[in-house]
Formats: C-alpha cells, structure tokens, sequence
C-alpha cells in the first residue's frame, strides 16, 4: 500500500493567518456600524432599500466572524478523535453563512412585495446620502476581505463577492434615491429592494452547493474521475484502476484512495507514475492506493464498490 502525505503548515502561514484576522475584524467592526447607520436611515427616509442593504452588510459582518472563528478551530491539530483535524470547520462556517443568507434575501422579497401594497413616501436625500457612504464602506470591506486571503478560501471568497455585490446595492439604492428625488418615483426604490434581494440569494445558493459537495464528499469541479482514471490504466505497467474516491477536505486539499491492479513486470517505479500524475495534473498532494493481486475479470465504473 502507498501513501503519499504533504503537509506545508508551518509558522509563517499561523502569522499570516492571525494578520489576517486582525483586517478581518476590522471589516466587521465597520460593517455592523454601517448596518446601524443605515436602519436608521432607512427607518427615518422610510427607504425599503436602504434596509434591506443594512441587512445585507449585517449578514457579510456575520459571515465573517463565522469565517474567523472557523479559521480559529481549523488551525486546531488533528487527534486521535479527529484523525482528519478540524479544517472543514469552515465548510460548516460557508454552510451556515449561505442559508442565513438565503432566508435574509427571502426576508427582503416578502417585505418589497408588503411595501408595494402599503407604499409611504421616502425622502431621497437621506437614501442618496447614506448609500455614498455604504459604497465607500463596502468597497474598503471589499478590499480587507481581498487582502485576508479571498482566493484560496470559500468562506472570505464569498464574504469579498458578498462585498462587491454590497457595494452594487449602493449603487442601485443611490440611483433609486436620485429618481425619487427627481420624479418621486417610489416604486424605483422596490425594484432596487428585488434586484439586491436576488442578488443575496443566488450567492447564498451557490456558496451552499459548494459547501454541500464537500460535505457530501463530492468529486471536486474540475475533476473528471472517468478521465483521472483513463489517465492513471494509460501508465506503464498499470492493468485497471478499481475503487477510486476523490474528495475535498476542505477547499484547498484534495485527497484520493483507490486500488490498482499491475501487470506482472511492474515495479515500483509504477507506484511512483501514478503520484507524480495525481500531484503534477491534479494538485493531490495525498493519496492512499492499494495493490490488488487477485485482479478478476471486474467490469463496470472505476468509482463503483464492489
């Protein structure tokens, strides 16, 4: 049987982890402080929109501190309990930020259609005044989240695009805010409630459908497991590949077990072809494989149990 274990954890990467924490927490800080900001302003102008973007930065606020505290547990060292460790804590922390994040966008459709039937009036100068701030707000949020690792992490990848959307939903309120300043247009400012509450939903859909897979131990997108395993009976010396499971632990690791049958001659130098593909093609840094002697006449998928 041969394993084949990378571990790159070392003290630089806990440093930059607890940095990033720090920017994180400032991005929280003034994201709760705008939400404050902008339910009042939305209570005294009367403005849907302005409240259903409030919610919304609440919401980004709350996804990371879930995403801090899960980056707290993830460094935790593995155990005899947790033979795998703690790193799909921030799977759990996506899990629950995309279903808060749907019922806070379901929330705002069910409040804009109430408005429509009970509309008041809305005073456009605090809407307009109040959305400036937000957009400046959202955009150096935006920026913090980047900077704290949004491209190799789930959960700060969605807080940044959760934040570039928030920063969208400024501009849609600020120009609901201008036409109901110009033309009274109060309808604009429920159209604008609507377009940010879709906007909220499909990115919690789609943050939970990643978080899902995981958990569910999916193949990772971008991994063809019938290709990977055409790949793998094309080496020298490799008769069939059986049993094979590809799955994420988190969202930067990728692990593999699967058994292999070798033809007679092979040595293991075969063994060592089939790391050096999974490691240099697909980024699989560990991976379990057993060798099978009794080979049979097995046919069918090479994923499937036998």
């Amino acid at each position: 049987m041969g394993h084949n274990h990378s571990h790159h954890h070392g003290h630089s990467h806990s440093h930059h982890g607890h940095s990033h924490d720090g920017k994180l927490s400032i991005a929280v800080f003034i994201n709760i402080l705008l939400t404050v900001v902008q339910i009042i302003g939305g209570l005294v102008s009367g403005s849907l929109s302005l409240i259903a973007d409030a919610l919304h930065n609440l919401s980004d606020a709350g996804a990371i501190v879930i995403a801090i505290v899960a980056r707290k547990v993830a460094r935790r060292p593995a155990s005899k309990e947790m033979t795998y460790g703690f790193k799909r804590a921030e799977i759990l922390g996506a899990l629950i930020n995309s279903t808060t994040l749907i019922i806070v966008g379901l929330y705002l459709v069910y409040e804009a259609v109430s408005s429509y039937f009970n509309p008041e009036p809305i005073d456009g100068w605090i809407v307009v005044w109040i959305a400036t701030i937000a957009l400046l707000i959202d955009t150096a949020t935006a920026w913090l989240t980047y900077k704290s690792g949004a491209k190799d992490n789930l959960n700060l990848k969605a807080a940044f695009i959760h934040n570039l959307s928030d920063a969208f939903a400024s501009v849609v309120v600020i120009v609901a805010g201008t036409l109901i300043i110009l033309y009274q247009w109060y309808v604009v400012d429920l159209i604008a409630t609507i377009a940010i509450s879709i906007y909220v939903i499909y990115h919690g859909l789609s943050l939970a459908k990643q978080s899902i897979n995981i958990l569910m131990q999916a193949a990772p997108e971008g991994i063809d497991v019938d290709e990977l395993c055409n790949q793998i009976e094309s080496l020298t010396n490799i008769e069939k590949v059986h049993h094979i499971h590809v799955w994420q632990l988190d969202d930067n690791e990728t692990l593999l077990e699967a058994s292999l049958s070798l033809q007679e001659q092979a040595s293991s130098g075969s063994l060592l072809q089939v790391k050096q593909l999974l490691a240099m093609q697909y980024a699989i840094k560990h991976s379990t494989i057993e060798i099978v002697f009794d080979k049979g006449t097995e046919e069918g998928n090479c994923y499937q149990l036998g």
